[in-house]
């Protein structure tokens, strides 16, 4: 009887062993597929990665099949000839500081007398504006020359001054005694003496230039041949520039005298508040006359100027 019970308790303890052998074996099994089943995913997701494409959509020239003995070119790197070369940026340049700009128009008044002046002012590589007295000897000469080389001129007519007992009055000046025919007929003939004139100024004229009626028959004489007229403003009260603008001559007013004094320096500063003016307001009309220290002093200012932004034009440019 006791013999049985050991042999009982035997098999017990065989089938207890065997039981947890078959769940050992279970779990391991479970362990190898899920972790071959994560290892294949993991490849697939990698695979996948490499392989994408860098753009959602393939151009329709990579969606063609290859030709048959020809490979397809990799999707991540295009064709040799569509390779665009590193091409190193430039550091971007430093922006000078904004100048204030304008633009200037200087006149040379009582011009005529010889080349002489005429040259040198033209060696400035300006383009000065040049008014000639019709009655100086060389006056169509200086007007011809001054022309071809492309600069502008213009007839600077002599007007009657109010000092006119102290000061010389050029021949044949125009003076308020004159008849309205007599202005006609002196205007007319100074502007056949000055050739390729494209306006006109008083020269002189504070008297004349204060009277509307004298002054009327130069408008329109002017206005007949499309004409300007600058009024040089030998005195405040002159009427030259509203009276051109009433009756619809193209004209402008003078701002600044250069050479009042006849002093290189003086003459540099007035250059100066020429260029304030014309930076102020957009433009400015300076008026000078052909003497050497007005030609010096031009010559040691307008490089000066036109480093600053300042232009220099032809007189038409700003009259309106």
């Amino acid at each position: 009887m006791a013999r049985k019970n050991r042999f009982n308790n035997s098999q017990a303890k065989k089938g207890g062993k065997s039981t947890w052998g078959w769940i050992v074996s279970i779990i391991l099994i479970l362990i190898v597929l899920i972790g071959g089943y994560l290892a294949v995913s993991t490849y697939q997701e990698h695979k996948k990665r490499n392989t994408a494409p860098s753009h959602k959509t393939l151009s329709p020239e990579r969606r063609r099949l290859p030709e048959k003995g020809k490979k397809m070119p990799s999707i991540q790197e295009p064709p040799p000839s569509a390779v665009i070369p590193y091409i190193p940026r430039e550091k971007p340049k430093q922006t000078p500081p904004l100048r204030a700009t304008g633009i200037i128009a200087i006149v040379i008044d009582d011009m005529g007398a010889s080349l002489r002046e005429l040259n040198a002012l033209t060696s400035l590589q300006a383009p000065l504006t040049f008014s000639i007295i019709p009655q100086l000897p060389h006056a169509a000469e200086v007007a011809e020359t001054a022309h071809d080389r492309g600069y502008e001129v213009m007839a600077h007519l002599p007007m009657e001054p109010k000092d006119s007992g102290q000061r010389r009055l050029e021949r044949n000046g125009l003076l308020v005694s004159l008849s309205n025919e007599e202005i006609t007929d002196r205007v007319c003939h100074y502007l056949e003496l000055v050739p390729h004139a494209a306006g006109a100024n008083n020269h002189m004229g504070s008297l004349f230039t204060e009277d509307s009626e004298k002054m009327l028959p130069v408008m329109r004489i002017l206005k007949d041949r499309s004409l300007y007229f600058l009024d040089s403003r030998t005195t405040p009260l002159s009427v030259g520039y509203s009276l051109a603008q009433e009756v619809g001559v193209k004209s402008a007013s003078r701002h600044v005298f250069l050479d009042n004094v006849r002093e290189v320096e003086a003459i540099r500063l007035q250059l100066q508040k020429s260029a304030q003016i014309a930076r102020k307001q957009g433009y400015a009309i300076a008026i000078g006359h052909p003497h050497q220290v007005t030609i010096e002093a031009l010559f040691q200012s307008l490089p000066g100027l036109k480093a600053e932004g300042i232009t220099f034009v032809k007189l038409s440019r700003v009259v309106k």
